[in-house]
């Protein structure tokens, strides 16, 4: 990648992060991937889990209200079965998230409960934002949630959802709930620390993009050479259209550091923001 188009991308990151809206920021979608959740044998952490668990339950503590997307059902039903590869067949595939899913929501209500927070499980597919009555439906049932003071824990519905599977890891799905529930800011948890102007582990030029005002060709053309598979930066710079489109700032942040979450409220300059033009005009 040449010099001068790793400047220009360093050039349109060049602005604050507005401090003042993410202290402020009540209402909270994070979503947490598969690699955040997992350890190198591909089996679910519970320790990785539990850390998470903590980060939310300090936010709520805040007066914060929290929205969380969770992957990682596959895993969990390959894991239970001993299957060491992932399988290729999409009927395969759905299996193991039919399987892994119970699992999974065992694992956070047992961590969860430790802080006595009620959890509750939704399984969503495109349709339930497509189709209007369905739609009402699922805000109406969101909120109903809020109101008793229950964390919502949303997924897939993996085990018809195909198309779902294969792309995005969640990272759509978190951004249309983030449209649908208003909230003041989505956290796409990584396992990276955001995005760079080149692959750092490639160029030692390479600059952290921090705060970005939009979805560039730029940007569009470093997705275009990064992985492709489930929950790339592909599908995060497409939730990032998405949720901008609404007036919604987006984070790209590493999962795996500690209290990253409370970092980016902070202001502080952790992963990648996504801020939308209302807010920029805002910013002191």
């Amino acid at each position: 990648m040449s010099s001068g188009f790793e400047k220009k991308l360093a050039e349109i990151s060049n602005i604050p992060r507005p401090k003042n809206y993410l202290a402020k920021a009540s209402r909270i979608v994070i979503k947490v991937g598969t690699s955040n959740l997992t350890e190198e044998d591909s089996k679910i952490s519970e320790k990785k889990i539990e850390r998470l668990v903590n980060e939310i339950m300090a936010l709520r503590k805040e007066g914060r209200e929290v929205f969380l997307v969770t992957s990682g059902a596959i895993v969990s039903g390959l894991g239970l079965l001993g299957l060491r590869s992932r399988p290729r067949q999409m009927p395969f595939l759905q299996a193991a998230a039919s399987i892994g899913q119970s699992i999974l929501m065992k694992t956070y209500a047992e961590y969860f409960s430790k802080h006595n927070q009620i959890i509750a499980q939704l399984l969503l597919t495109k349709e339930d934002f497509m189709d209007a009555q369905r739609h009402q439906n699922l805000k109406n049932t969101l909120e109903a949630l809020v109101t008793w003071g229950v964390l919502p824990i949303v997924n897939e519905n993996d085990a018809v959802a195909v198309d779902e599977i294969r792309f995005g890891d969640n990272d759509n799905l978190a951004a249309l709930l983030s449209i649908s529930v208003k909230a003041d800011l989505l956290v796409l948890l990584s396992d990276v620390d955001g995005i760079y102007t080149n692959d750092p582990n490639i160029s030692s030029n390479s600059k952290p993009l921090r705060t970005l005002t939009g979805v560039t060709p730029e940007l569009e053309a470093i997705a275009g050479g990064a992985h492709r598979g489930s929950g790339g930066l592909i599908t995060k710079l497409e939730a990032a259209k998405v949720t901008l489109g609404a007036g919604i700032p987006l984070a790209i942040v590493n999962g795996e550091n500690p209290h990253v979450i409370h970092d980016l409220l902070k202001g502080e300059p952790v992963g990648t923001l996504f801020v939308p033009q209302k807010l920029v005009r805002d910013i002191e």
